[in-house]
């Protein structure tokens, strides 16, 4: 017997359409009927087009840019789902934005992640489903059920098939010392060696690359984070590994392809040879460069929220 709702549905607000929409076609359901739109003002207008009374829902937005909108866009779905009734929201948010803003850096900080948890929490939402929060103790600041999916699985299927038995010519790179436990464990998947980038970030959004631990000359080089924002710590791990290291070619894999500011312009203008991402943020038009492969998060989305629905654990997806 379900407890939670009579049925599933699947909404989505305006951030990841695509996604949302391949996720209810991996169920076999129809995406459900909401219209989000914005008045004059700038205010946000929500609408939903069919009853969610008893309902197990979810809703598929990234927060991604432009950042504040789709927050507010999610609040105010889950609000409105919540006064129509709905049994149980899961708030499904492929990429939490804030997530770096997580601790006080210097005095005075904000700790903008835990407003954002918070803030999802009172508009109503009974969990959430998300995947490679950019510090994992994220899930500690809400006091909902978190399901935490992680990118990895995807990428190194990808990149497995690529490298094939040819793992002694590659080797997996952190791009700093920061993501070494994510690319220990990447490389652990490939079974490659692990190198480390030793940077020293002089200012926000500016590295500089200090030294290589590891041996990379005559490798081809993977480097693996959990996002690319500015691409200024991944570019310049590239380069160096190259110019300083020896490596033969470059390939950089991440969960969230950020890509703002000048992230664009610099990976076309680095030694990177193919960059594959997840579809937790949109790469579409500008954004899409020649050399990016995307990969769809919709079936390991879906696989979870079957789970989610039918009460049944999510642990065992990454086993």
């Amino acid at each position: 017997m379900n407890f939670h709702g009579k049925d599933i549905k699947i909404f989505t607000a305006n951030s990841n359409r695509p996604v949302a929409q391949q996720i209810a076609e991996c169920l076999g359901l129809p995406l459900g009927k909401s219209d989000v739109s914005t008045f004059s003002d700038g205010e946000i207008a929500v609408s939903l087009h069919e009853s969610v009374r008893g309902s197990d829902c979810f809703i598929v937005q990234s927060t991604c840019a432009p950042v504040n909108n789709n927050i507010m866009e999610l609040l105010i779905m889950i609000d409105a789902m919540k006064r129509a009734s709905a049994a149980r929201i899961t708030a499904v948010v492929p990429y939490f934005g804030y997530a770096r803003q997580d601790r006080k850096a210097k005095a005075r900080d904000p700790i903008s992640a835990k407003l954002v948890a918070d803030l999802i929490t009172t508009a109503g939402a009974d969990r959430l489903l998300t995947m490679d929060l950019h510090a994992s103790q994220i899930q500690g600041f809400f006091n909902i059920p978190v399901d935490h999916l992680v990118g990895a699985p995807l990428l190194a299927s990808f990149l497995k098939k690529k490298i094939g038995d040819a793992t002694e010519e590659y080797v997996v790179v952190s791009p700093d010392l920061g993501s070494v436990t994510r690319a220990r464990n990447f490389a652990a998947r490939l079974g490659c060696p692990l190198a480390i980038i030793d940077k020293r970030r002089q200012r926000a959004n500016v590295s500089e690359v200090m030294n290589i631990i590891g041996e990379v000359k005559g490798k081809k080089v993977i480097l693996v984070d959990d996002m690319i924002d500015t691409a200024g710590t991944l570019c310049n791990a590239a380069a160096a590994t190259i110019e300083k290291g020896g490596a033969l070619e470059v390939y950089a894999a991440a969960t969230h392809g950020v890509l703002s500011g000048p992230a664009i312009e610099r990976i076309k203008n680095s030694p990177i040879k193919e960059l594959i991402l997840l579809d937790t943020v949109p790469v579409t038009g500008e954004r899409k460069l020649d050399n990016c492969t995307v990969l769809s998060i919709a079936p390991l989305f879906a696989e979870a929220i079957e789970r989610i629905y039918e009460d049944k654990p999510v642990s065992p997806m990454f086993l």
